[in-house]
């Protein structure tokens, strides 16, 4: 599913737009430090321990501090976890021609649903569609970021989602992480648990799509698929090359 894919490479850049607070301790609270990334690794995975090989942990992102930048760090593992979750099943999803019943557009144009692969699928649908995508997905990255009560860089809750503000959003104040309102009465303990298990969830997503996607650009990479997912052309990083921006 490239749809999904585009939304992942567009989280990613925003994903790695630095803060523009200054260094600083003193605003500083609440944040965790490697030590707690240790002892979250083991609530993770009890097999597998703290895993860090470049050493992110130890350093200090455009200038600000330690436990900003591990505050930045879990905060874009949760983020790329979900987007990775939606692809996913989306990839399965298109894989098995799976559409809404009704047009894409406007003039009757229909979801592509003969394509070969999730990934021409994304091919064949038009501009358009694929910016209205990015478009959505842009404001989502720029709701999260101005309208917790803290940044997760400052201490704030890694993976909140503040619920859209009905003076600004037309529809009311829709709260995307928690829509039906399943986990607003629960525990702290019981939500910190519900994001260990996200954070595992979201990991095996990560692996699982690339899984897919090295399978069908890259023979022989994955056995397991091998025949199984048809092989692409196309350049997967590279959501626009077949259309505005070639490369």
């Amino acid at each position: 599913m490239k749809l999904a894919i585009a939304s992942t490479l567009l989280t990613t850049a925003a994903a790695f737009a630095p803060s523009s607070t200054s260094k600083s301790t003193s605003n500083v609270a609440l944040q965790e430090t490697k030590a707690d990334l240790g002892d979250l690794a083991k609530k993770l995975n009890p097999i597998v321990p703290f895993f860090d090989p470049l050493s992110l942990a130890d350093q200090e992102f455009w200038g600000q501090s330690n436990e900003a930048t591990i505050g930045f760090l879990r905060e874009s593992e949760v983020k790329h976890g979900r987007i990775a979750m939606f692809a996913f099943v989306g990839y399965i999803v298109h894989a098995n021609h799976i559409t809404w019943p009704w047009p894409m557009q406007m003039d009757g144009t229909p979801f592509p649903a003969d394509t070969a692969s999730p990934p021409e699928a994304w091919d064949a649908i038009p501009d358009s569609a694929k910016l209205q995508i990015f478009a959505f997905v842009g404001f989502l990255e720029f709701w999260r970021e101005v309208s917790c009560e803290k940044h997760y860089m400052r201490g704030g809750k890694v993976g909140e989602f503040p619920a859209f503000d009905a003076k600004y959003i037309p529809g009311g104040a829709l709260n995307l992480y928690d829509p039906f309102g399943f986990n607003k009465n629960n525990s702290e303990e019981k939500k910190a648990a519900g994001l260990i298990k996200e954070i595992n969830n979201g990991r095996a997503a990560m692996l699982g799509i690339f899984g897919f996607l090295c399978a069908q650009t890259i023979p022989g990479s994955v056995p397991a698929l091998s025949g199984v997912v048809p092989a692409y052309s196309g350049e997967v990083m590279a959501p626009l090359s077949k259309s505005i921006l070639p490369f």
